[in-house]
């Protein structure tokens, strides 16, 4: 177990060293984990509305920090491309984020094209079924992509690797508030690149 919570804070420190330089993206991501929170808490009352919450508030924050505000060029403080901090990605990267935002965005589409859902749903009716029924696909997507990456690495990289990500994905928010809770302040005070990361 000592060498599991090791590899997490490895795992968290890559993380955060790596791909959160910004001080938009890290406010953004206090966002982000907040609602994350609030989501859980409904997940076991209200699961539409947590996915809800889960998709187009805590996981739009989150990525919009990381594609629009994060720097792209060469990290001068950790002596890596932006190439190399892909490639190493244990999680999804951003070639990765792409293709599950991708589907993310098609969902709506495909609820609006089948509204049965391929006969899982009994086909909407009204406004609300449809958010619905797009609702708890994309919950259904949180799921799917959480479990198929940390199987996928248990397959490139080994079982202990995959279970560490689950772990560092599930408790993300938590952390995510106690590194980044004094961004704003930062922020407001003009400074928009982190000076803490080293």
């Amino acid at each position: 177990m000592k060498n599991f919570w090791e590899c997490l804070r490895v795992q968290r420190w890559d993380d955060h060293r790596y791909y959160h330089h910004s001080r938009i993206n890290q406010t953004l991501h206090l966002v982000s984990a907040i609602s994350f929170l609030i989501a859980y808490v409904l997940l076991f009352t209200d699961p539409v509305k947590a996915a809800l919450i889960g998709w187009l508030v805590s996981m739009v924050t989150r990525q919009s920090g990381h594609f629009f505000f994060e720097p792209r060029g060469f990290d001068k403080i950790n002596g890596v491309t932006h190439e190399f901090k892909e490639e190493v990605k244990v999680g999804y990267n951003l070639n990765r984020k792409v293709v599950l935002l991708g589907i993310w965005v098609a969902m709506p589409l495909f609820v609006y094209l089948d509204p049965s859902v391929l006969g899982f749903f009994e086909p909407y009716q009204n406004t609300g079924d449809f958010v619905h029924h797009v609702a708890l696909l994309w919950l259904f997507l949180g799921v799917v992509g959480l479990i198929f990456r940390t199987v996928h690495l248990f397959f490139i990289k080994d079982i202990q690797t995959g279970l560490v990500w689950m772990t560092k994905i599930l408790t993300d928010p938590f952390h995510d508030i106690k590194l980044y809770y004094r961004s704003p302040f930062y922020l407001m005070k003009g400074q928009l690149i982190s000076t803490e990361i080293h």
